[in-house]
């Protein structure tokens, strides 16, 4: 039997939580054995090739707080360019991570490898960049990104070059702050706010 229209509800309008953080990293949110191995609780292994280095940021509302229940999830090729899966590449380099804001401060940090420059379709390389996918409180589909770096040669990356209002490309690029370590902020709209993917 059907049941009549007029006694259903609509249901409210759901955004990625605060159970987002129990779902992908359960140790993380405090339920520590709800899986046998967190999944990509580090892009790399010991033994991985190439230049470690960190990136700290935070992902920034439209008024500069910080969101301190942010999820982030990055992917990237290892330090000759290769993902995993590919031949040739690193087997010390899973290539994915998740990781969180400090619930205090805001901030988060991204220990791994620099990627090299990845083969790009139309022919030449794309320069060296995560990927990264951002979900919290208040986002209702999870935001794409790129992070490229200060310190690498940017200009004939085909992605930057296509952003149409070149002077954004900027919201793209980490700052380098030390030997290895990067300063990456995403800001979700207001001035500067970051470049965002629709894949």
């Amino acid at each position: 039997m059907v049941q009549k229209l007029d006694t259903l509800i609509e249901s409210a309008s759901q955004t990625a939580g605060p159970y987002v953080h129990i779902g992908l990293m359960p140790t993380f949110a405090g339920n520590a054995g709800a899986y046998e191995a967190e999944i990509g609780v580090s892009p790399i292994r010991d033994g991985a090739a190439g230049e470690i280095i960190e990136i700290t940021g935070s992902v920034l509302d439209g008024t500069g707080s910080a969101l301190r229940d942010a999820l982030l999830e990055s992917w990237q090729a290892d330090a000759s360019g290769k993902y995993p899966g590919q031949s040739g590449a690193d087997e010390n380099v899973n290539g994915l991570c998740r990781f969180a804001a400090d619930g205090q401060t805001g901030e988060y940090t991204l220990r791994t490898i620099k990627p090299g420059r990845t083969p790009s379709r139309g022919g030449g390389l794309q320069a060296p960049h995560i990927s990264i996918w951002i979900v919290a409180r208040g986002i209702n589909i999870g935001l794409s990104t790129r992070i490229y770096f200060e310190d690498e040669d940017n200009a004939s990356d085909p992605l930057l070059g296509r952003i149409e209002l070149q002077h954004r490309a900027k919201t793209l690029i980490a700052t380098k702050i030390d030997t290895g370590k990067y300063r990456f902020d995403i800001r979700l709209q207001g001035e500067d706010e970051t470049v965002f993917l629709d894949l």
